[in-house]
């Protein structure tokens, strides 16, 4: 009161509660609401039914599937007293007890939290470790919960070792982390360890739509299936995305639609990336190079093209091995998929997996990145074209479109089968030294015959008359092995001497030029160079077979 005026109370600024995420606002409060995780919660109900819980628990998975939130509900679980204050642990907890309410609202003097990332030393282990000897204050169990428990030091980890294997039995460890790989061995050998799935897109898209219902928004479900597809398995990730998409919708009523989800996250228009498949497998070139430019044009980053084509084609393998649908995709996309499924062979579809997986790379790293997707996709219409590598292998064995292999030295007709290891008559010695060697090999002179094929250099082959290149020396004691062994074979006296002149290339060096001469051949016929000219980094190599001693 001022000069006798009562000027009241004076006006206060409304207490409006925050605002709060919907990845906080519907963070799991019951076992039952933490979704994919079953068997997870199936092993804990059982452990505590049976009173046989351990004394710490990791539980491991990629970001947003639940640790955090499983590791809180498990303290509840373990320190539920039930409504009426006689409870004890249980899967279940009432959630109306001081301690469920005290965990959910992050106030409870027995369950502690630390963040590892900021608390990394050995120090802060010790604090730990000290403060565990002490029994609960008004819990059943002091409960530390460690976040991203990879993050402590090396020492921090070996300071805990004994107490983590041998706690006071009212104390529980419960770790969350990214990265189990970076936690010690003798950590995990001293943990339960829980693997927390990643969520089905399914399931994923389910929980959006019920989120959507208790915030009184509409929601296309091919909008939720996109937002759970770009999820990638994380309910936390999720939510954030359906939260910026609700704020995108505005004020309008017209709630999330589909268009403006693919908008927002930058991705491609199913529909245009089926017609885009379609046009890459008919070879319509400029129809495919339109298709790109138009979702260019809309926004569409030329990398999310190339990986929703991945994801095409990835999907049609997956339907052609009799892989279930997925439920979150559209029937038109279903149905698209199962056509191409029987169409295409798998030969086909694996080379256009490594054609557009080479182009999403390709479009990653360029500077140019619109540019080099119409590159790529030239060279996958150019390759749509060719015939998959098992008919080319068929036609180049057959000969077609192929140009004629180099004859070589040795390549004249072969002569007669030689008869068995039994001694030939003088009429008929062998007409060629190539026929001399292989009378050797099969008549058992095994090692003989292959001292001749890779080192003797022929200067005139007159049977019974060799002259051999004195240029390549050969083991001192094969003239006097062969010319026994000829005499045994053909009953003539066979003559062999040395002369100090080049000679023809030995056998084997005969037969390597002319498989370098087919192989050239082949690299330069007409359809495997069209097959160069589509995958630039091809390498040709021998195909299977016996090599041909014609």
């Amino acid at each position: 009161m001022a000069d006798g005026f009562d000027l009241g109370t004076p006006p206060q600024p409304a207490s409006a509660e925050g605002y709060r995420v919907l990845a906080r606002k519907y963070r799991p409060r019951t076992f039952s609401e933490l979704i994919g995780q079953e068997p997870m919660v199936r092993t804990l109900g059982n452990a505590i039914a049976r009173d046989r819980l351990a004394h710490a628990f990791l539980m491991t998975g990629v970001r947003g599937v639940g640790k955090t939130s499983t590791a809180r509900l498990i303290a509840k679980a373990l320190n539920c007293i039930g409504p009426d204050g006689q409870g004890g642990p249980t899967i279940d907890p009432c959630g109306v007890c001081e301690p469920c309410r005290a965990i959910a609202e992050g106030r409870h003097i027995d369950v502690i939290e630390m963040d590892a990332a900021s608390h990394t030393g050995v120090d802060d282990v010790r604090e730990i470790i000290e403060a565990s000897r002490y029994a609960a204050v008004s819990a059943r169990f002091k409960i530390y919960i460690v976040d991203e428990v990879h993050m402590l030091s090396k020492n921090a980890f070996n300071a805990l070792l004994k107490t983590l294997e041998e706690p006071p039995a009212h104390v529980k460890f419960l770790f969350a982390t990214t990265e189990v790989n970076k936690v010690p061995i003798t950590v995990l050998s001293r943990c339960q360890r829980f693997d927390l799935r990643r969520i089905p897109a399914d399931r994923l898209a389910e929980h959006f739509a019920n989120v959507c219902e208790l915030e009184g928004v509409t929601a296309e479900p091919e909008a939720l299936a996109l937002i759970a597809r770009a999820a990638e398995g994380s309910a936390r990730d999720g939510l954030s995305i359906l939260d910026q998409a609700i704020a995108h919708a505005g004020l309008d009523g017209g709630g999330v639609a589909a268009d403006a989800v693919r908008t927002m996250l930058g991705l491609s228009d199913r529909g245009a990336v089926r017609d885009l498949f379609a046009m890459l497998l008919a070879g319509d070139s400029a129809g495919a190079l339109g298709s790109l430019r138009r979702q260019y044009d809309y926004g569409v980053d030329p990398v999310s093209v190339l990986r929703a084509l991945l994801e095409t084609v990835h999907g049609v393998t997956l339907t052609k091995v009799g892989a279930p649908d997925d439920p979150a995709q559209p029937l038109e996309e279903r149905a698209a998929r199962a056509e191409w499924a029987e169409k295409l062979s798998f030969p086909v579809l694996h080379r256009l997996w490594q054609l557009v997986l080479k182009g999403h790379d390709e479009v990653a790293q360029a500077a140019l990145p619109i540019e080099a997707a119409e590159m790529a996709l030239l060279r996958i219409i150019h390759a749509s074209q060719l015939p998959d590598p098992g008919e080319l292998a068929r036609r180049l064995a057959e000969g077609g479109g192929m140009v004629a292999a180099a004859p070589s030295a040795s390549a004249a007709p072969a002569a007669p089968a030689a008869p068995a290891p039994a001694p030939a008559p003088v009429s008929l010695l062998p007409e060629r030294f190539e026929d001399m060697v292989e009378l050797l090999d099969q008549a058992g002179h095994l090692a003989l015959a292959a001292r001749l094929r890779n080192g003797a250099r022929v200067v005139r082959y007159a049977p019974p008359d060799l002259v051999l290149s004195g240029s390549r020396p050969m083991v001192a004691d094969t003239v006097t092995d062969l010319v026994v062994a000829l005499k045994g074979l053909t009953k003539a006296q066979w003559r062999i001497i040395f002369e100090d002149v080049p000679g023809t290339p030995t056998l084997k060096e005969q037969d390597d030029a002319a498989e370098e001469a087919k192989r050239l051949a082949a690299w330069d016929s007409p359809l495997v160079r069209a097959a160069r000219e589509a995958f630039p980094e091809v390498e040709l190599v021998e195909w299977p077979g016996k090599r041909s001693k014609a």
